[in-house]
């Protein structure tokens, strides 16, 4: 598994310091992922050049080991800012898309090495940038999904309403099966692409009354109003062939990957919101105890 709590530690970003050019619009980075102390922070894109990676000397410094020392550079040209790739190790990307150069759209997320930004440009770039604030509260930046801080309010919410009108109420819980292998074996990096494609693949999948997030790590969960044991289940093993199926592929290398279930419902019983979250939790450690890659509930 990624150590998230590690990569905090390493990674640490400081400003650029430079005078914004005078046909220049306001624009800012924010920093989405990795979660710790400078996530949210706001670093303006002061100035024509502002080159960014782990050398201290750069404008804009990521200390962090998948950053390269010149790693990538932002330039503002006619009038529109731009992102180059420095020819780093890892990459720059745009939309979780490789670039060389790429023309920067408002709201455009800019992956460097592992830490991500969202790009913010226009009149009122303060207001956009306080929304932001607010959607990282309840999204996650590495997936885009739910966060498990929203999981869990909704769940309250969802609980109280089934136990008023007597519905019910299930909930999948499911992670990725040897995802510590897949660092080990491919990086970090491909463990953050398998996550997030991973994401894409079942929110395809989840309806609008449906929540879906990230509960931490490798390990997500959806929310299932008004479906008993049998559609859960059902949905589970849907879930797990679509996975199993699925090509995995980052930097032409495929990665296999399966995913481990456990199903909790509720019915008529009166559980709380945590003693349906360890049924579940329990269920996906059987899961993962009888041969992982099924569903158990």
């Amino acid at each position: 598994m990624y150590d998230h709590d590690d990569a905090e530690a390493k990674t640490r970003v400081t400003d650029a310091v430079a005078i914004r050019p005078a046909d220049a619009t306001e624009d800012a980075l924010v920093l989405i992922y990795p979660p710790g102390p400078n996530m949210g922070k706001k670093y303006e894109l002061q100035g024509k050049l502002v080159n960014v990676g782990r050398d201290p000397n750069n404008h804009l410094v990521i200390d962090s080991d998948s950053v390269s020392r010149r790693h990538a550079r932002f330039t503002f040209e006619g009038g529109r800012r731009l992102v180059t790739d420095l020819q780093s190790t890892n990459g720059t990307y745009v939309n979780d898309k490789p670039i060389l150069t790429q023309i920067l759209e408002n709201g455009d997320q800019v992956k460097i090495g592992d830490t991500i930004f969202k790009y913010l440009v226009g009149n009122d770039v303060e207001n956009a940038y306080h929304e932001e604030i607010y959607r990282m509260t309840i999204i996650d930046g590495l997936t885009g999904i739910y966060n498990k801080r929203f999981f869990l309010e909704a769940l309250e919410r969802e609980m109280s309403r089934a136990h008023r009108y007597g519905r019910d109420l299930a909930v999948l819980m499911f992670d990725i099966d040897h995802f510590k292998r897949v660092n080990d074996t491919f990086g970090h990096l491909a463990g953050d692409y398998v996550l997030n494609a991973l994401a894409r693949l079942i929110s395809t999948r989840a309806r609008r009354e449906e929540i879906f997030a990230r509960y931490g790590g490798e390990e997500f969960v959806i929310l299932l109003p008004e479906t008993k044991r049998d559609g859960a289940m059902e949905l589970a093993e849907q879930l797990l062939q679509r996975v199993a199926s699925h090509t995995f592929r980052f930097e032409d290398e495929a990665i296999p990957i399966t995913v481990s279930i456990g199903v909790a419902t509720m019915g008529s019983e009166q559980l709380s919101p945590t003693d349906l979250i360890q049924k579940a939790d329990e269920m996906l450690y059987l899961s993962k105890s009888e041969g992982r890659n099924c569903v158990r509930g």
